[in-house]
């Protein structure tokens, strides 16, 4: 049976877009037709709030799932997009931490938690906190590959040196099947000198691990989250929109990947190709 693709989005360092890259591209990925879950693993739930769900205590989320005897699928939930599904966040999460730290297999939960779902989705993404605590490190071990996004900033650098060195030790430790999926550029300005340079950097220490596609700085990407929307839902036609639909091809491309929306299209120009056009009275 295929495994899905896991995908942990993480990166110590705030402000990066990392929760806008996990919801949109989870939701450009769903709109290509593939099953998907998106986790809240951060504390913050800005991801549940940012696909239209109100944050709520009593629900039962991916705390209850991680430290309780709750399965996951209790606690997936649907979005807007049918191939879309939500396992929540909660503040609660806030003092998983301290909880996991008297757990057995406590770096195994997450990991544990999701192998009976797995067959359920084509890709598995993970918002994760930035931090390298409890929670960045059950969603390294459950993952199967890191996307680390990054800003196109004087010290993109500092603080991903310590994740790829994290990423290093579970690989050795706990899981050895993860890998660097790659690096993708976000709130990206292109006018600037010091973002040329920064991607310049980045190409040189990453090499081919670095998307080409990068995320601009746009205001309907800035926007749809307060709306409880992922960008293309809320505008179609914006850069944002453009830019994460990029980003999902390339990723699938990345890993051999054809998505059932691109099976269709495919099919169809094949179809077109075929077809011959009479025009009547002199066919």
């Amino acid at each position: 049976m295929t495994q899905p693709h896991v995908l942990a989005i993480a990166n110590q360092k705030g402000g990066v877009g990392k929760t806008t890259t996990a919801i949109n591209l989870a939701a450009a990925l769903a709109f290509e037709g593939l099953r998907c879950l998106l986790i809240d693993c951060d504390p913050q739930a800005n991801t549940t709030a940012g696909l239209g769900v109100a944050k709520d205590d009593e629900r039962t989320s991916i705390y209850d799932v991680l430290v309780g005897d709750f399965k996951a699928e209790e606690a997936i939930i649907p979005t807007e997009i049918e191939t879309l599904k939500l396992l929540p966040g909660s503040r609660h999460l806030t003092g998983a931490n301290v909880e996991l730290t008297q757990m057995l297999h406590r770096e195994f939960r997450l990991k544990e938690k999701l192998a009976p779902i797995l067959p359920n989705y084509d890709y598995i993404l993970m918002d994760c906190p930035p931090a390298l605590d409890f929670l960045t490190l059950n969603a390294l071990v459950a993952a199967t590959r890191l996307l680390v996004p990054i800003q196109a900033e004087y010290f993109a650098l500092e603080g991903v040196s310590e994740l790829l060195n994290t990423l290093g030790s579970v690989q050795a430790v706990f899981n050895p099947d993860i890998t660097l999926e790659g690096v993708v550029l976000t709130m990206y300005d292109e006018r600037t000198n010091l973002a040329q340079q920064v991607t310049d950097n980045l190409k040189e220490f990453f090499g081919e691990k670095l998307f080409k596609t990068v995320i601009p700085r746009n205001i309907r990407l800035a926007e749809a989250p307060s709306h409880g929307k992922p960008v293309m839902l809320y505008d179609n036609r914006s850069k944002g929109t453009e830019a994460y639909r990029e980003l999902a091809e390339e990723l699938l491309t990345r890993n051999s990947m054809e998505s059932p929306r691109a099976k269709e299209r495919r099919e169809l120009i094949a179809i077109r190709k075929n077809t011959k056009i009479s025009f009547w009275p002199y066919a």
